[in-house]
């Protein structure tokens, strides 16, 4: 069995900038993410963060997520969101990489699962895109390893027939279209993805698509106009078994009052 944690949409900023988009205290809410997931009993094998690192792509923001992951004994896997840009993420996490703007696109084996982290950031754009050079790269991933199971991270989710005409919440219907078919038959287990602040699933072309809220804020689904941005945050809990995957979203902000508790050893009485 692999177990990891879906984080996303950090939306960290540096601390010594002033930062009027920042909604709520990123910086602690990423602290508190990865105690709880210290925490964890067993430990996942490794988080994925599908993008929007920083809330404003600068390599000091970077360079705070840095410090705050480095607690974390397991592997991390990130891709970029539209808050992100490549350049300075690369100085920070790949510093030995050539500081350019092409897609960071990376793939690695992890807990027997083919991880690949798409690039959907578009430079001065909501909506993303993959574009032909990550196809590329994509399939030349998805032939190697072929035994093994794919989880893929972007940050932008596949275009959805009933979202038409929110072209900034997704890829766009063009590149949804190939990544379907790009992904048939490819043993996928799931799509991480953030970007909309809420938490949701999609059954797309037979590949669950998996949101997570994130921990910046979470959006009023009740609302039927505008958007609402509520205070809200939370990550997921994922488990790959033999036949199934077992997803588990965990408020972490604002944390209810607790009800009751039902002590361990009365548990295993109810088995």
């Amino acid at each position: 069995m692999t177990r990891f944690v879906h984080l996303t949409d950090l939306h960290v900023t540096d601390p010594e900038r002033d930062d009027p988009q920042r909604l709520s205290d990123t910086s602690a809410m990423l602290a508190q993410a990865v105690a709880e997931i210290g925490r964890m009993d067993p430990a996942p094998d490794f988080v994925a963060i599908p993008g929007d690192l920083t809330n404003h792509g600068d390599i000091e923001s970077y360079q705070s997520v840095q410090a705050a992951l480095a607690p974390l004994s397991m592997p991390v896997v990130m891709s970029l969101g539209n808050h992100d840009t490549r350049e300075s993420f690369r100085a920070v996490f790949d510093p030995d990489a050539r500081r350019d703007a092409t897609p960071a696109f990376h793939d690695r084996v992890l807990a027997g699962l083919h991880v690949i982290a798409l690039d959907s950031s578009v430079p001065r754009r909501v909506g993303g895109a993959i574009g032909a050079e990550q196809f590329a790269l994509l399939d030349a991933a998805l032939a190697a390893h072929p035994d093994l199971p794919k989880l893929i991270l972007c940050h932008h989710p596949p275009a959805m027939p009933q979202d038409a005409g929110l072209a900034w919440e997704s890829l766009t219907p063009e590149d949804s279209a190939i990544l379907a078919a790009h992904l048939a038959g490819r043993n996928v287990i799931a799509i991480l993805s953030g970007h909309v602040h809420c938490n949701r699933v999609l059954h797309w072309h037979g590949i669950p698509v998996v949101i997570a809220t994130g921990l910046h804020n979470t959006v009023d689904l009740l609302e039927p106009a505008d958007m609402v941005m509520q205070e809200g945050a939370g990550l997921a809990i994922a488990q790959v078994l033999p036949d199934a995957l077992d997803i588990r979203f965990v408020p972490l902000a604002p944390r209810g009052a607790v009800l009751g508790r039902i002590g361990a050893d009365r548990l295993r009485e109810f088995a």
